[in-house]
């Protein structure tokens, strides 16, 4: 068996290449004139994951933190001053609208909740600032298409937490696979997540604590009755603030496979699913789900299951990419080439780990360790987007199109398992009204729905 290890890979000369072919090396912001400001807007676990990534890897000043939770907020603030270079606690706020215009950041992370990404994301761009936005982007596809007109119209440089693409691992497979043509002809792939993730229970209604904003955490999604703090895991169990384990868990791999496949809009999405299982709590999003996406001689498809044994241990979430002479499978944790027929050897890609570089990462609570190097690559990209004023590597057009792409499945699965045709162009379902009227989501008012066209 052939292997590919961190140690071996940085001596190589097709290793450094790999990197610098991907614009990850070469790049160094510590040395900065001055601090970059930065306000992160939701400081829940994955927003500071996110700011403390942009922290080791740039010269920082932190100069707002927003959270309509305000022991969150304190708490986050409290350690984002054990992290900065100043030392200071940064400016404090609960709405982010007032973050933007009393501090001006110029480069701003958002770690809300999915039901927020779209107005907050625009609000940035108009306000002067880059951003980095979680995945995925938008919970309906116009919201997606109207942060993307915000970002040409501003000219500004989003970057979206798709971070496989700066994965070591797997760029590292993809040069040694995918582009020199170890597969050979590609007609298949297959995406899946089978981690137990969907939460469920039935706690009671209950007040709303004098801590927490309510009203303003919600926005623009339907006002729930309260039950309980919405954080960790509570919200995404919900289709009012986001689009299930397909939009949570589904866009990371299918826009891993487009990335490494080249592959640009699918030309047709078929999905079908419900609560097959797990019935017996509020949970409102599927336990169990499978989609096709399209293209020409080729699907991908996606399933999910949030009970049961993974198809593949090995592989619980994960892609693997089909060809006629063997399979690429890969995870965020490895990935390996198998070649088809008998005696010939596998090449395993081993995950990076940078804990020696970064002790930091040790003892930071609920840290993904193999996702830091990653979203550290991802920081140095979209840093150097901005420098060289050119596209990051995962631009909010890629992540737009792997969001809308789960947002349809979602559409397909909700009538029926109809065939979903979108054109990105009139913005539309080819020949189906009533799955283009599903491709915006009505607002709570007073919130208005961002339009393309008026960002």
């Amino acid at each position: 068996m052939n292997q590919f290890n961190r140690r071996d890979f940085l001596k190589g000369s097709t290793a450094l290449a790999t990197l610098a072919s991907f614009g990850l090396l070469g790049m160094d912001f510590k040395d900065q004139a001055g601090p970059i400001r930065v306000a992160l807007i939701g400081t829940g676990w994955y927003g500071k994951s996110d700011l403390f990534r942009l922290i080791q890897v740039a010269d920082v000043e932190v100069v707002g933190l927003c959270d309509p939770d305000k022991n969150i907020l304190k708490a986050a603030g409290d350690l984002v001053a054990t992290r900065q270079k100043s030392g200071k606690i940064p400016p404090l706020y609960e709405n982010y609208k007032e973050l933007l215009a009393k501090e001006k950041p110029e480069f701003v992370l958002i770690g809300s909740p999915d039901h927020w990404h779209a107005l907050m994301a625009i609000d940035a761009l108009k306000a002067g600032a880059h951003v980095y936005l979680q995945k995925p982007i938008s919970v309906d596809v116009i919201e997606g298409e109207a942060i993307l007109a915000a970002a040409r119209k501003y000219k500004k440089k989003v970057q979206i937490g798709t971070q496989r693409k700066s994965t070591p691992h797997l760029i590292t497979a993809k040069k040694e696979v995918i582009d020199k043509g170890l597969l050979g002809k590609i007609s298949h792939a297959e995406i899946c997540c089978y981690f137990h993730m969907r939460a469920n229970g039935n706690p009671p209604v209950e007040p709303v604590p004098d801590f927490f904003n309510y009203d303003l955490w919600t926005g623009p999604a339907p006002l729930r009755p309260y039950d309980g703090l919405p954080h960790i895991r509570w919200w995404r169990t919900f289709i009012e603030y986001g689009n299930g384990i397909t939009g949570d868990m589904c866009v990371h791999m299918l826009d891993t496979v487009r990335w490494m496949l080249k592959l640009g809009w699918p030309t047709q999405i078929t999905s079908t699913g419900g609560i097959f299982v797990q019935k017996e709590g509020k949970s409102n999003i599927s336990d169990t789900q499978t989609a096709i996406f399209e293209y020409p001689e080729l699907n991908v498809v996606w399933q999910h299951r949030t009970w049961g044994n993974p198809v593949d241990p090995e592989y619980p979430w994960a892609f693997k990419i089909f060809g006629e002479k063997g399979y690429l499978a890969g995870s965020t944790m490895k990935a390996e080439f198998v070649p088809y027929g008998e005696g010939k050897e596998k090449i395993m890609f081993d995950l990076v780990l940078e804990k020696e570089q970064y002790p930091e990462d040790v003892t930071e609570e609920r840290i993904e360790l193999n996702a830091a190097p990653a979203t550290r690559l991802h920081m140095k990209d979209w840093l150097n987007a901005v420098e060289k004023d050119t596209l990051p590597i995962a631009d909010v057009e890629e992540g737009h199109i792997s969001t809308a792409s789960c947002i349809l499945a979602n559409i397909s699965m909700d009538l029926g398992g109809r065939v979903i045709k979108y054109d990105p162009k009139t913005r539309t379902v080819i020949g189906d009204p009533e799955a283009t009227a599903k491709l915006r989501r009505p607002y709570r008012a007073p919130y208005v729905h961002p339009e393309p066209d008026k960002v």
